[in-house]
């Protein structure tokens, strides 16, 4: 039988300060900033504190980030979250990056169906959302393989320098 928030592929698990490295990488990363919410570039201080000062309580910071580990080397791949928790209406937001080295290997939808499991059967909530730039299709593929539908298009969401992308919001409903 396998645990809350692993199979025998993956594990979920909190960040440790041994995942700054890796966290400095992505969240520096230039290239996929228009995907999330990251304008700026972070210092290596400032994560450190994040890990330091984060209080892994979903209810008091309404959110949630697990870092995505391959079993078979003990290998951090990628991270996911929880965002914008809303434990009233029973909804939150969900965020994932796969490191680049290890797409197209079916981790990501692993990540997303153990984060669905936990959030629909430990959090008990009722549903969760995506909201993903239209011109992103792995996500949305993603997002779509894993049982989530377009809902919505946020028109000119993201600013793209001169211009305005849409946005796509994806939802999947816990029918449990």
């Amino acid at each position: 039988m396998n645990k809350l928030l692993e199979n025998n592929i993956l594990r979920l698990r909190a960040p440790e300060p041994e995942d700054l490295d890796l966290l400095y990488a992505w969240e520096n990363d230039t290239a996929i900033w228009e995907n999330g919410a990251s304008i700026v570039p972070f210092s290596r201080y400032s994560i450190k504190q994040y890990l330091i000062d984060y209080k892994h309580d979903i209810y008091v910071d309404k959110q949630l980030r697990l870092m995505v580990t391959a079993m078979e080397k003990n290998e951090c791949i990628g991270a996911i979250d929880l965002y914008d928790f809303d434990p009233f209406h029973r909804r939150a937001g969900v965020g994932i990056l796969i490191d680049r080295k290890h797409r197209r290997k079916g981790y990501g939808l692993q990540a997303l169906a153990l984060l669905e499991e936990y959030a629909f059967r430990f959090l008990n909530l009722k549903q969760l959302y995506a909201i993903t730039p239209e011109k992103n299709n792995s996500s949305i593929r993603l997002f779509a393989k894993a049982g989530y539908r377009q809902t919505g298009v946020l028109e000119k969401w993201l600013s793209a320098g001169d211009s305005f992308d849409n946005a796509l919001v994806m939802q999947k409903i816990n029918i449990l």
